[in-house]
């Protein structure tokens, strides 16, 4: 596992994130290409719960405590329960760097963790901390790609010029 190059990206993409929410309008904030999709403001206050309570306390949780079963998280349900359409996007953008500050330099710091460790989780079987770190990167590349096309569609739904001339999306 390359874990300095995992950390250096998840690192990297706090930035992209930034690039893709710091200048949205109140109205592209919120805007969703249909009821049942999140719109920007949501994928943000998701990513700062995941970062909390997901990735770097399941992460944690392995390479100290493998045995224990692991912390309970319900990001579907945090949406409705955590009012995420109500919180303010610059704020909740800013919370998120901040926890990414915390769990890059958490991550640094692990010089001597024992990372062969497993969790064997009941359903999903061994739970390894090579998996978590790389789910970490893969889900940050998912929400980077939800974020790009909520924006293309905002784009496409809010003209009436052909996007044809771009290429094919």
């Amino acid at each position: 596992m390359e874990r300095d190059r995992l950390t250096d990206q998840l690192e990297r993409h706090g930035e992209v994130f930034r690039a893709l929410l710091d200048s949205l309008t109140p109205e592209e904030t919120l805007w969703k290409p249909a009821p049942d999709k999140w719109c920007a403001l949501e994928v943000i206050c998701h990513l700062h719960d995941e970062e909390r309570e997901d990735f770097r306390a399941r992460l944690k949780h392995v390479l100290e405590t493998p045995e224990g079963p692991m912390p309970k998280i319900d990001p579907a349900a945090w949406v409705a329960e955590r009012n995420y359409i109500r919180q303010d996007l610059s704020a909740m953008l800013e919370k998120f760097l901040r926890e990414r500050a915390r769990s890059i330099a958490w991550l640094r710091g692990l010089t001597e963790a024992p990372w062969s460790n497993a969790h064997m989780h009941p359903k999903a079987g061994p739970v390894s901390c090579e998996l978590l770190l790389t789910n970490w990167v893969a889900h940050d590349l998912h929400h980077i790609r939800q974020l790009v096309n909520l924006r293309y569609a905002y784009l496409a739904t809010h003209t009436t010029v052909p996007l044809d001339y771009a290429g094919t999306w």
